[in-house]
């Protein structure tokens, strides 16, 4: 703001100090006005339920309900893409748990059949990374609650895989290094960068609008953002 008035007093100051034509005035009057006349001519909102609204809001009634329930759809459908790919590549999946973490076994051999093994890895970050993209690409009233929570799962367990996650024994990411030939670092650049994008997308659009941060106390109103410590 201050360079722009800077550069107006200027004009302003040549305009009184030499004689300009009507054509350069008129110019120059635009050139001035032009933030004015931006502003004037940004178009209003059709109407209270305009798309650019926002249909959700963590004060809402059953916000964090909705939220929960897309978030533990999202990982279902992750889970659920496993187990097609098992079963369409010809294999039996099986359920167990590793170091108490509940796990979907592929039943096919990585060594012997590495492209299956790869195939059945990868679905589940796949099916996630789809699913969001359909949810910020196709055409509808977007914003629920419930596609909030699917939006938050899809990037964050993309995120997690490509970092904190990419060395667990059950990793998608490390089998995926090793019955490929992308490395770790490739596919933490492939999905972690959909996941940033998909991100970045959702930060942009005001139809999600509060997706990043937390309502504070209702006393207090308004909102809070980071980590909070005692």
């Amino acid at each position: 703001m201050a360079n722009r008035g800077g550069a107006s007093l200027v004009l302003l100051h040549m305009s009184a100090t030499r004689p300009i034509p009507v054509l350069r005035r008129a110019v120059l009057l635009a050139t001035l006005l032009a933030p004015f006349n931006l502003a004037a001519q940004a178009p209003a909102p059709a109407s209270p339920d305009s798309a650019w609204r926002p249909t959700a809001s963590p004060r809402d009634r059953h916000y964090w309900r909705d939220f929960t329930a897309g978030a533990a759809t999202s990982l279902l459908l992750h889970e659920a893409g496993h187990v097609a790919t098992s079963l369409a590549l010809g294999a039996r999946p099986t359920f167990g748990f590793d170091r108490g973490r509940p796990t979907v076994y592929s039943g096919i051999d990585p060594f012997a059949e590495p492209h299956k093994q790869f195939l059945f890895s990868s679905m589940g970050l796949d099916v996630q990374a789809l699913l969001d993209e359909m949810i910020l690409d196709v055409p509808h009233r977007r914003g629920s609650a419930f596609e909030r929570g699917v939006l938050a799962a899809g990037v964050g367990t993309a995120l997690f895989y490509v970092t904190i996650g990419r060395t667990a024994s059950v990793s998608d990411i490390d089998f995926m290094s090793r019955t490929s030939s992308l490395s770790k670092t490739d596919l933490t650049l492939m999905y972690g960068g959909v996941a940033l994008l998909h991100a970045m997308r959702i930060h942009r659009d005001g139809r999600y609008a509060q997706f990043f941060v937390r309502p504070g106390p209702a006393a207090q109103g308004g909102l809070r953002v980071g980590v909070q410590t005692q």
